[in-house]
């Protein structure tokens, strides 16, 4: 359609036109022509209005500075504390409003807050009956426009229907919104006559809404979608044109009708109508001064009705044109700014959300294929896309893997040197060490003593209270018997003034030990220095060594440096660690002890059967250095075949110690087989040494040997390895043996310590037979010296083990275990060397203390303990000759101990040492300097208190068992309950001494039989 085709002049229009200049200048009130309209056309004078006289201005003088008053705010110290109580506010503050309040942070931002009273008032509604407001508003519409008028606010399209125009006659009314309150649009009756020219549009009952009143500072898309108000006149202010005559024309009459009814129109297909349509040359002539906008938003919407191919749209004129001013000189409207200005927005709305209808509109084909290109090609790049972010992001994770792995490399290659340098002045100082040995020890010194467990990690990790077992020797600090000697003793717990009293009061002990007096006390607390980490708290949960956490304790080593300075020293270590190299690197003294690689490769099972296999010690027959499944069943096949009397064969972990990794099985009676390899042997005779005649019984025993380990092997400590399987994945991860356990009921273990100096000199340090509690395969306690085994034998294949350790190039302290039993088929003692320990043990450290308090000397070698005599009492100046006769025998001044460090009751934690002690002077426990025998305790921990260690001393053995099993006795039913819900091996120790004293019993008596036969 073009736009020359519309006509231009209308005198209709026109009419219209100075109808409207008439309305606006009767509208306002300040319009020149106002007073005149109204004079001419109702003989109306409106009165003359004067302008107000403006006031005259008064001179003032400027004034300066603040010209109101300072308004209170939040003090600085609520600002910075919300917890303080806020400010009363005042009610000059009160009345500036609560928008001041919260500014100036009276009232805080997120308070609530209440009216009182509320300016809401809750009332009914009253609720009307619609069908009764309709049937008046109908008939106040149908009185009002007679009955050939058109109403094209009730028509709507019939999208979906077959072409037939129906008007909706029915009486339905749309409610429209207004400024002055709600008015009401109805359809007449009459209006079911209106039809259109042939070739319109189909038509439904369409809404019409009254034009729209836009702000003129800006266009709402929102807003605009909702009708605005309807401005109605209750009479007319100026004559209308005559009515038009039947001689007038059709178009005419429908640009009438056109203009009362809001200048809309159809757009069909996205067309505007044909030439000469009356609504659309009615909306036009409307709107020519400003079409030049109007028809550009028109082609716009066009655009968009055909993209969509929507069939009909019935467009609202005045919200049309109101768009176009607004978007004149702005930006572009959006496609549902557009759509706003639509009758029937809502089906047009929902045609353009079905999905691909925009491919039925104008190039839809086109639009089509662009979607379907841009879709493959959005895959197709999302794939290469994904596919570069993961290689991208895996270069990174390889970039880092190298970075990392070149850093850590780095490190190593640093750390290796380090150590190396570590270990390179090690061994310079070692020989320092030796070469001054002699002067050293015969002159003032200090002694480091660092009882560190080096152990493996995953040792460490599995042991509860690791820190208390390291501080189980402290019993290291009766090196003072020497006078020479000052010890530096570094704690890995803290010592709290309770604990640090009690081993002051006991290492003053000396003087009167020595007197044998107990009024002569000393003071040695110059002489001695306990030295806790500070790196103790930082590393909670790392289970880490004391020698690892001294390390990182600068406090700590600063402090022992200046112990130290200037002065000959030491360091002692436990079990030697890397960390123990470092430290003693850094405070620049010699280690008596051997290197780490040298510590842990004997002090393994398997290390230590090459040793004794070296020095050509008698150890349990047996096989080492087994790693797989296959060769513990073949290994522990052979043996029990060579070993048909051994039924209890034992498999030990190489890095396990104090019991913890040993698991058993019993032969004899979970071995179906066992019954005919023995008769078998026994049939054979001499000849079952040979392999051949093993053979048979071989086969046989590693066939149904895996079934019974797994079934009957049993872990000798189940809290370390609570099944098989966890003993049998250790064991082949880390390696063992296979090892016999004696053929007989009657088993005694001794424990030998040796001190291997820097010149290479050897000594046997202590000695002792070693005592079960809960576990037979787990020392508890000992009793020294040992009277189990020959001190001549003992003493010699100690010694030969010892060359060869010193051979390999262990120096320091280490220990050594035996079991002795009486062989079951030669009768004859047996002593076998079963395990090396290269490191200062328990027994040791008490054994310290058992010469510090009784004064008395160990010959480890002859298997004795003898003690000062006591002083000789003051004799009269004259004697009488009968004197002679009543002497005194002479005192026994040997003594034997029983010791252990390994007690524990968990009702200790809830008694204090002092209320402890108390109780035992209550019950006679206590030690007799004078005598020199009794029991004495060392306390290992200050907060937990749950473990702690006692020595007993008596003349002889069954008095210092029968001492110690009494002071155990004492002391469970002291601190006991009989519902007792903790932990103690008191009970297990107590039973173990009992048997002990009964094979002792029971030996004194075969003893005196056999002296009697002798004598007889």
């Amino acid at each position: 359609m073009q736009i020359e085709d519309c006509e231009l002049v209308n005198p209709v229009h026109m009419i219209e036109f100075q109808h409207n200049l008439t309305m606006k200048a009767l509208l306002n009130p300040e319009n020149l022509n106002n007073r005149e309209v109204l004079h001419r056309n109702y003989n109306f004078t409106l009165p003359a209005i004067k302008p107000p006289r403006q006031a005259k201005l008064i001179n003032q003088s400027v004034t300066r500075g603040c010209t109101v008053d300072q308004l209170s705010v939040l003090p600085r110290a609520n600002r910075t504390d919300p917890s303080l109580p806020p400010p009363s506010i005042m009610e000059k503050d009160a009345k500036k409003g609560i928008l001041s309040l919260i500014e100036r942070g009276l009232i805080p931002p997120a308070a609530e807050l209440t009216l009182d009273p509320s300016p809401v008032h809750h009332k009914r509604a009253r609720l009307h009956n619609a069908e009764e407001a309709t049937r008046k508003q109908l008939q106040s519409e149908s009185s009002a426009r007679g009955e050939g008028s058109h109403y094209m606010a009730s028509v709507k399209l019939d999208l979906s229907h077959d072409g037939r125009l129906k008007i909706n006659g029915s009486g339905n009314s749309q409610r429209l919104g207004t400024s002055e309150g709600a008015m009401t649009a109805s359809v007449p009756p009459s209006s079911a006559n209106y039809s259109r020219s042939a070739g319109s549009p189909q038509l439904r009952s369409v809404l019409i809404q009254s034009p729209t009143s836009r702000k003129k500072s800006g266009y709402s898309s929102t807003t605009a979608r909702s009708p605005l108000a309807l401005r109605v006149f209750d009479a007319p202010l100026q004559p209308l044109p005559p009515p038009a005559t039947p001689a007038q024309k059709e178009e005419d009459q429908h640009q009438v009708v056109a203009a009362g009814q809001g200048y809309s129109f159809f757009i069909t297909s996205g067309n505007l109508p044909r030439s000469g349509d009356p609504e659309f040359s009615a909306f036009h002539q409307r709107y020519l001064l400003q079409w030049g906008s109007v028809i550009t938003m028109v082609a716009k919407l066009q655009k968009v009705l055909q993209d969509y191919a929507i069939p009909t749209a019935y467009v609202n004129g005045d919200r049309l044109a109101e768009l176009s001013r607004h978007y004149e000189l702005e930006y572009r409207p959006t496609r549902d700014e557009l759509l706003t200005v639509l009758e029937n927005y809502e089906d047009v709305l929902a045609m353009i959300s079905t999905p691909g209808r925009r491919f039925l509109g104008t190039d839809g084909r086109y639009i089509a294929a662009s979607k379907i290109q841009a879709t493959w090609r959005r895959y197709r790049d999302r794939r290469a896309y994904l596919q570069y972010r993961k290689q991208r992001w895996a270069a990174g994770v390889i970039a880092i893997s190298w970075i990392m792995h070149v850093r850590m490399s780095r490190m190593r290659r640093r750390l290796r040197h380090i150590r190396r340098s570590h270990l390179e002045n090690y061994r310079a100082r070692g020989k320092t060490l030796a070469v001054e040995w002699n002067r050293i020890t015969s002159s003032r010194r200090v002694v480091v003593h660092v009882p560190s467990l080096g152990h493996p990690t995953q040792i460490r990790f599995g042991m509860p209270g690791f820190d208390r077992k390291q501080n189980a020797q402290m019993a290291r600090l009766c090196d003072l018997i020497d006078t020479n000697v000052d010890v530096i003793y570094v704690s890995p717990v803290e010592v709290l003034e309770e604990l640090q009293q009690y081993y002051c009061k006991l290492l003053g002990l000396k003087g009167a030990v020595e007197e044998a007096d107990p009024e002569k006390v000393g003071d040695l607390s110059t002489r001695f220095t306990i030295v806790t980490p500070e790196a103790l708290n930082k590393f909670p949960t790392h289970h880490m060594c004391l020698a690892s956490l001294l390390k990182y304790s600068p406090c700590a080593l600063s402090r022992i440096k200046k112990l130290i300075a200037g002065r000959d020293a030491y360091y002692v270590p436990g079990v030697i660690h890397k960390d123990d190299i470092s430290v003693a690197d850094e405070l620049n003294i010699p280690i008596l002890g051997c290197e780490p690689e040298i510590c842990h490769l004997y002090s393994s099972k398997s290390g230590g059967r090459r040793v004794f296999a070296a020095a050509d010690a008698t150890a349990p027959p047996g096989d080492h250095d087994v790693y797989s499944a296959q060769q513990l069943h073949e290994s522990m096949a052979r043996l029990i075949c060579e070993n048909p009397f051994v039924t209890k064969w034992l498999m030990k972990i190489d890095s396990g110690f104090d019991g913890r990794s040993i698991a058993y099985i019993e032969v004899n009676k979970h071995l179906p087989c066992y019954l005919w390899m023995l008769r078998e042997s026994r049939r054979y005779g001499d000849k079952w040494s040979k392999k051949w005649a093993q053979d048979a019984a071989y086969t046989k025993v590693l066939c149904e040997l895996p079934d019974a380990l797994d079934n009957f092997a049993c872990p000798a400590n189940k809290d370390v390895f609570p099944t098989w399987v966890d003993f049998l994945d250790a064991f082949l991860g880390q390696g063992g043996i296979i090892e016999a356990y004696p053929p007989t009921e009657s088993v005694t273990c001794l424990t030998i310590d040796m001190l291997i100096d820097p010149t290479g000199r050897m000594h046997m340090t202590s000695c002792g037979d070693q005592i079960h509690a809960e576990n037979a395969l787990r020392c508890w306690g000992t009793s020294v010296p040992q009277a189990s085994v020959e001190p001549a034998v003992l003493n010699d294949v100690s010694m030969r083990i010892a060359e060869a350790c010193r051979a390999r190039g262990v120096i320091g302290y280490f220990s050594i275990d035996y079991v002795t039993f009486i062989d079951p088929v030669t009768y004859k003692q047996t002593l076998w060397a079963t395990d090396l320990t290269l490191a200062y043990s328990d027994q040791m450290a008490m054994t310290q203390m058992l010469l510090f308090v009784t004064g008395g000397k160990l010959d480890a070698a002859e298997g004795r303990l003898v003690v000062p005599p006591p002083p000789k009492p003051k004799q009269a100046r004259f004697r009488k000759r009968d004197d002679d006769k009543d002497k005194m025998p002479p005192p026994n001044l040997t003594r034997f101990s029983v010791m252990s460090t390994n007690l524990v009751h968990t009702n200790m934690a809830v008694v204090h040492y002092s209320v402890f002690f108390q109780m035992c002077r209550a019950h006679g426990i206590g030690f007799d300097i004078k005598e020199r025998q009794g029991t004495v305790f060392t306390l290992v921990d200050s907060s937990k208190r749950e473990e702690l260690g006692m020595l007993s001393v008596g003349e002889d053995l069954p008095s210092a068992l029968a001492s110690f099993a009494r002071n155990l006795t004492v002391i469970h039913q002291e601190i006991s309950a009989p519902n007792m819900q903790g932990r103690t091996n008191f009970k297990a120790a107590i039973d173990d001494i009992e048997i002990i004293l009964g094979t002792t019993a029971q030996n004194e008596k075969e003893d005196e039989k056999e002296n009697k036969k002798l004598s007889a």
